[in-house]
């Protein structure tokens, strides 16, 4: 039984598709920047190293004895795996094989091609590589969804091109680790400015390969782009690549080895911390946990000039890059408290420090705030600090001052900022739909949701509190807890399973959504009576849960004409919604259904890291026996990974196994724990919590660990 997992066990289903085809373009990374992998052969795009960025520029589109790829109506096979994307297509006569990877601890991408010659006789086969950038460096944050580009001119090198941005603080290298012919496009450049995919991006200039192939054999070259702030820093990069592609290829193989296997071992050289291994006899729940693990360990980032020195971003390989949001960070919340603790103990003091009420996250390239406020914020910061200190033992935060204050202070201000936000109402109004779910109309103003995390926010503080021995501070807490549940169960519509949204002229909207489901029963499911917990779960399994995935909002609610975005309406989910509604499942009493719904939920962990959202079954057909990722175009405009997967590992460590540390106590309660119906001779092996390493088996028994040693 393997524990730890390589890159071959995180392989994606091979994808085989036509150009156009409804696939969501895959990304790497090496921790220090992103690439998206496009459809052609050999196409990149999104190459960002920050602080170079070139915001959705495409290049190395490949033709193929003069004719583009892509025309040929030849599909082209995806094997996408941590550390390298394949690409293969068969033309007549010729068979093409592409490795593309990121060079380990370079700022570049590479792309080995192979070419095989099927007929049965030599021929020389020309392979022509299209070239354009975008290369810019913005001295401020990168504000937009897609990072800064700017126009590029082009100048002849050996075998490649040189691109720079117009100060010359931006340069792109491209070019082939062999002997080639290069050339600019001659294409006058455009006087006005134009827009990517209207016209295109100005093309710099190709440059052209020219393979002898025996018959049956095999020739390649490599292709190598090289990222800079200066021209020489690019051309060095470019030169150390191309040195060796076909290297380059195997040590992302084994870097990537290395940084898994380094995420479970005490210890270790790459974290600050570690993640507990996973001994089942089930495919599935191994298959959900290191799913999770790998998608939160996919966003880390250690560029230089990182403001926190490492952070890790919330979505790729399209938007947001070197932005970290709170809300999904915090949906990942006990993974980063577990793998790297450290790194999240910087990030929440920058964000306690920062006006968290004024934007949705922060950037690693500035510190600066990004966006607009989030209602979830207070929820979210309160349930950070509180992983972070019951999961490493560091109470000593608490004591620390950014912004001036204690963090207890702060601590209680988030738990009561609710408050602020009553109108004629007991309870809190969250704002308009930019400030909740963006694509649900109506999920505003009054919802169930925030409100009943409100309760939980200050139940939470007061337990914090009561450690610390302000027993006065945790009663006042404790009785706006009690006072409060009720105005908020009273949003639940009797009979149905779901809640009413309430606007500010007391009008009560029905809103049959997962979030209400998933963050009700996960923060005040003991305050429900069993009928409306039963009805709850009835709702959920008639309306949301489907084979392999979940429906945000019900097909059923009128507000499902509203939008086709899937990661918050009726056709797809956002990653972490499915783990939360399995949360929620076993916080209600129903843990069976969340047990038996495993090896469908599974099955869509075949694509990479969890996406910003995937498909139900029923609005986009499955790839293999998994809900589609969503792509990142209009109208979907749905990135291919995000952050929030560490979801999955909380719905093993704290839902199947029952592990919830106490602050204060060195006691640890695994007395909800639920994986003895799956799979009774499960363990967790090696979870720290606080100064101790320990095993906690199915059946609840806590071990002290031999990884411990």
């Amino acid at each position: 039984m393997r524990l730890v997992p390589t890159v071959d066990d995180l392989a994606a289903d091979a994808v085989t598709h036509h150009y156009d085809d409804m696939i969501a373009p895959s990304g790497l990374t090496n921790f220090l920047g992103t690439a998206r992998v496009e459809h052609d052969l050999t196409a990149i795009s999104a190459v960002t190293f920050p602080p170079v960025s070139q915001g959705l520029t495409r290049t190395a589109m490949c033709f193929v004895d003069g004719r583009l790829v892509e025309s040929y109506g030849a599909p082209i096979t995806h094997e996408w795996r941590p550390d390298r994307v394949r690409r293969k297509v068969s033309l007549p006569g010729i068979n093409l094989v592409t490795d593309t990877v990121c060079a380990p601890g370079e700022t570049g991408v590479a792309v080995n091609v192979g070419v095989t010659n099927t007929g049965e006789a030599p021929r020389t086969v020309s392979v022509t590589l299209s070239l354009a950038a975008g290369a810019a460096r913005s001295e401020s944050a990168w504000l937009d969804a897609v990072s800064p580009e700017e126009r590029n001119r082009a100048s002849l090198g050996s075998s490649r091109l040189v691109f720079a941005n117009g100060a010359g603080t931006a340069w792109s290298v491209q070019g082939v680790d062999v002997e080639a012919d290069a050339r600019v496009s001659g294409i006058a450049p455009a006087v006005g400015e134009h827009e990517v995919g209207i016209g295109g991006i100005e093309r710099g200039g190709e440059v052209t390969v020219h393979l002898d192939v025996a018959a049956g054999g095999t020739a390649r070259f490599g292709y190598v782009h090289a990222i800079g702030a200066s021209q020489d820093a690019a051309t060095e990069t470019f030169a150390r690549i191309a040195a060796d592609v076909p290297g380059t290829v195997r040590a992302a193989e084994s870097f990537w080895n290395a940084q898994l296997e380094a995420a479970f071992q005490p210890g270790n050289g790459e974290f600050s911390g570690h993640l507990p291994t996973l001994e089942t006899s089930s495919e599935s729940l191994r298959r959900l946990y290191w799913w999770g693990v790998l998608g939160v360990i996919w966003f880390r980032r250690d560029f230089p000039g990182n403001v926190l020195g490492r952070s890790y971003d919330t979505l790729m390989p399209n938007y947001w890059a070197t932005t970290t949001f709170i809300w999904d960070y915090s949906l990942s919340s006990i993974t980063h408290a577990l793998l790297d603790p450290d790194a999240m103990r910087r990030q929440l003091r920058h964000w306690i420090d920062s006006d968290i009420h004024t934007h949705f996250g922060t950037s690693s390239l500035t510190g600066g705030p990004v966006g607009r406020w989030y209602s979830v914020n207070d929820y979210a910061m309160t349930r950070l600090v509180h992983d972070y200190i019951r999961f490493t033992g560091k109470t000593d935060l608490l004591d620390e001052t950014p912004g001036g204050r204690p963090v207890t202070e702060h601590l209680r201000d988030w738990a009561l900022a609710w408050q602020g936000l009553r109108g004629s109402s007991p309870l809190a109004d969250y704002g308009e739909i930019d400030n909740l779910l963006e694509c649900v109309s109506s999920y505003t103003h009054e919802v169930a949701s925030l409100n009943a995390a409100n309760v939980w926010s200050m139940r939470t503080v007061a337990a914090i509190l009561a450690a610390r021995g302000d027993a006065d501070g945790a009663r006042e807490l404790t009785a706006e807890a009690d006072a409060l549940v009720g105005s908020v169960v009273d949003l639940y519509l009797p009979g149905s399973g779901h809640f009413v949204a309430r606007q500010p002229d007391g009008t009560r909207v029905p809103v049959r959504h997962v979030y209400d489901f998933s963050i009700v029963g996960t923060t005040i499911a003991e305050d429900l009576d069993e009928t409306t917990r039963t009805e709850m779960v009835d709702f959920y399994t008639r309306e949301l849960q489907t084979r392999t995935w979940v429906r945000s909002l019900s097909p059923w609610d009128s507000d499902a004409s509203f939008s086709v975005r899937p990661d918050h309406q009726w056709n797809g989910a956002y990653p972490a919604w499915p783990a939360d509604a399995g949360r929620s499942l076993v916080a209600l009493g129903a843990p069976q259904v969340a047990l038996d719904w495993l090896p469908g939920l599974a099955g869509s962990a075949n694509q990479g890291p969890p996406g910003q959202a995937h498909f139900t079954e029923e609005a986009m057909p499955t790839i293999g026996d998994g809900a589609r990722k969503a792509p990142p175009q209009l109208p979907y405009i749905i990135d291919w990974a995000c952050s929030s997967a560490g979801a999955y590992v909380a719905l093993v460590i704290e839902s199947f196994f029952g592990v919830d540390p106490t602050v204060g106590s060195d006691r640890l309660d695994t007395s909800r724990g639920c994986v003895a119906d799956l799979d009774p001779d499960a363990v967790l092996r090696g979870l720290r919590i606080g100064d101790r390493i320990v095993d906690v088996h199915a059946d609840g028994t806590v071990t002290d660990s031999a990884a411990a040693s």
